[in-house]
């Protein structure tokens, strides 16, 4: 497994390949509630480094969800308990940034004299913290960066770590649907097959194990729904007292709405009974949701993006998402006609 030349590492990639060959123990660090991309690209680290002869540990602030199960049949994922992490020599952050998203964890990981790595394709926010990073906002999946470290580092990939790094993909992808899917994730993908991944063992894993209630709870959801700007942005709000709704998956309740056709951009809160509002945003147009979530401490991706807002109730944060939401897509349209050629605003001719 090579890596390609336009995937050479730069300076800062070369720094933190340097580190992960001098560190002899690792700690692997997820974000509260992990995704596919971060248990994925956590389950291919492990393997990869396990083959360096590594010493690894694998901690989330939260237990990973019953459908992942199948990762950690050859990894172990522990879910932090407050008690004291393994004596390590690199904190391995995976799929995010920002310290704060380890919950419990941050006091603990700050205590550690561990050299900290962040292995990640969100936009990084301020200025940096950590001692070293792999990081590539363009590439569509954390685990897309550990293929490449792997490739860089002369590992192969077993199936474990293929499937890993396949759940990544689809997940942070949606299925090879969503714009950030690129030639190399398709490449990537392929790879995964030749190592023994089968695909539609992982579908069947992720979406087709839910309980008879599920199709109910999300009709119930999908009534919240409503529409502003001429049906160009989609806003579900989902109270706390709404409790059977809390294990609904996001991406699903926004991949229904984003299919509208006139809608462009998808508008998720969730309440959550520790006081805080949850913002999930999506978009399939220009319009950027990562500048969006940013007014509210968030932040993710151009067309991904999320925030968490506490201390207001859920209609105060809805009604400021809401307003904002409206501020950009006016300035959006503001720049285009400002941006249009002359001929075209005269109607040609």
């Amino acid at each position: 497994m090579n890596a390609r030349p336009n995937q050479l590492p730069d300076s800062a990639q070369a720094r933190a390949l340097e580190l992960i060959g001098k560190g002899q123990r690792f700690l692997l660090v997820g974000h509260m509630r992990p995704d596919g991309d971060c248990l994925g690209s956590q389950a291919a680290m492990a393997r990869v480094l396990e083959k360096l002869g590594k010493e690894v540990w694998i901690y989330n602030p939260d237990a990973p969800e019953p459908r992942y199960d199948y990762l950690g049949r050859d990894v172990k994922f522990r879910a932090y308990d407050g008690g004291p992490l393994p004596q390590h020599d690199v904190s391995v952050l995976l799929d995010f940034c920002e310290l704060s998203r380890t919950g419990a964890m941050e006091p603990a990981l700050l205590a550690q004299a561990s050299k900290k790595l962040v292995i990640d394709h969100h936009v990084p926010p301020g200025t940096p913290w950590w001692d070293e990073a792999f990081v590539d906002v363009r590439a569509s999946a954390t685990g897309i960066l550990v293929r490449r470290i792997a490739a860089l580092l002369g590992v192969e990939l077993d199936a474990a770590a293929a499937r890993g790094v396949f759940t990544s993909l689809v997940t942070d992808t949606g299925w090879f649907k969503y714009s950030n899917t690129d030639a190399e994730t398709l490449a990537v993908a392929s790879e995964m097959a030749t190592l023994g991944v089968e695909p539609h063992r992982i579908y069947s894993a992720l979406h087709q194990r839910q309980p008879a209630g599920h199709p109910p709870a999300l009709a119930r959801a999908l009534e919240r729904l409503e529409y502003h700007a001429d049906g160009r942005i989609a806003v579900i709000d989902l109270p706390a007292s709404a409790a059977d709704l809390a294990a609904l998956d996001t991406d699903e309740v926004l991949d229904i709405v984003r299919a509208v056709e006139r809608v462009e951009v998808v508008l998720l809160l969730r309440e959550v009974p520790a006081g805080a509002v949850k913002l999930s945003a999506r978009s399939k147009s220009s319009f950027d949701v990562h500048a969006l979530a940013k007014q509210f401490g968030g932040g993710g991706h151009k067309k991904a993006s999320g925030a968490t807002i506490t201390g207001q109730t859920l209609p105060q944060v809805r009604a400021r998402i809401i307003s904002a939401a409206l501020d950009a897509l006016a300035a959006g349209a503001r720049l285009a006609a400002e941006t249009r050629p002359a001929a075209e605003t005269r109607g040609g001719g």
